[in-house]
């Protein structure tokens, strides 16, 4: 994008500000169908024909769809109308607007507001009471690759809700508690475009991979989260949060999210058939635990004319042992 204040604005330079898909990227490549990791799947603006002259409709297109991009990401640009016979000159931050929107769109639009939790989409429960682990796996599918990148681009993530819902008669046990600690510890865990996180704090991060995002996944399972207990009596107790898609980002339909309670504490044995004192034949297992995936959606509120959206949603798995 050869252009600075003064220059005449010719309309293969227009068109690149339009549609550029190499760095500067153009607006239709990271506002609309997009690659790789761009794309917001909003309409794309017309490019002009050669020898055509650039109307201020044409500026405007440009600059409305730039301001629309900008609401939703909480981005600031300059972009603003223009009149005919105004000096296009005023645009000198033309290329610097373009390359703040498509870096946000890239990033996963991680200022963006205008998103809203889902209803539950999939829970799956335990069994009444159990020693081991419990593992779920759960996934969302988009009806194409554009779908799925806008989704993600635009602020949407990939939610799991861990809780502990019964004790399934008995008392709340210690392993209960501990299990209370981590669901405190986790809180909301967020699969985002560019990164995971969790609302929660404490525990030990054994295993920090929360810098891998949705555009990071592979065909195969990578570790976002280990989250050990530390703070309780069971200190071997860990919960752990992995995901994958079914092609790489560019490409993906289908993202898969696996979530493991892990029990491993020896003493589960201690209780047996024989006990004769009243003690809870069950005092060393866990209540009944659930993981639950929602979606945290973008949508229309703040300039998109449209937003990528999942769907369906699946349980793959669901064991305890």
């Amino acid at each position: 994008m050869a252009y600075s204040a003064g220059d005449a604005i010719l309309d293969d330079e227009y068109n690149t500000f339009v549609g550029s898909t190499s760095d500067p990227f153009g607006y239709n490549h990271f506002a609309g169908t997009g690659a790789g990791v761009y794309g917001l799947g909003q309409a794309s603006i017309s490019a002009v024909s050669a020898g055509d002259t650039i109307a201020a409709s044409n500026w405007n297109a440009l600059f409305t769809g730039m301001d629309n991009i900008a609401n939703h990401t909480n981005v600031s640009i300059t972009a603003s109308s223009v009149s005919a016979g105004d000096a296009i000159a005023i645009r000198s931050a033309l290329v610097s607007d373009l390359a703040s929107l498509a870096a946000a769109v890239a990033g996963g639009s991680t200022g963006a507001t205008a998103i809203a939790e889902s209803s539950e989409l999939q829970s799956s429960r335990s069994g009444t009471r159990y020693a081991g682990n419990h593992t779920v796996e759960h996934s969302i599918t988009f009806s194409n690759s554009a779908n799925l990148r806008a989704f993600f681009n635009a602020g949407g993530t990939m939610r799991m809700k861990f809780t502990r819902v019964a004790n399934g008669g008995g008392s709340a046990t210690a392993k209960d508690g501990s299990v209370d600690e981590l669901i405190s510890a986790v809180g909301n865990f967020d699969l985002k475009q560019a990164t995971s996180s969790r609302s929660g704090t404490g525990e030990t991060l054994t295993t920090n991979g929360l810098g891998i995002g949705a555009a990071d996944l592979t065909t195969s399972y990578q570790t976002l989260m280990l989250l050990t207990q530390s703070s309780g009596s069971y200190q071997t107790m860990t919960i752990k949060v992995e995901a994958k898609a079914n092609a790489a980002y560019a490409t993906a339909t289908v993202v898969t999210m696996k979530y493991t309670l892990t029990d491993a504490d020896g003493g589960d044995i201690l209780y047996t058939s024989g006990n004769l004192s009243s003690i809870d034949v069950n005092e060393n297992f866990i209540g009944t635990t659930d993981f639950a995936t929602h979606t945290v959606n973008p949508t229309t509120a703040q300039g998109l004319a449209s937003v990528g959206a999942i769907a369906s949603s699946a349980e793959v798995s669901n064991n305890d042992a």
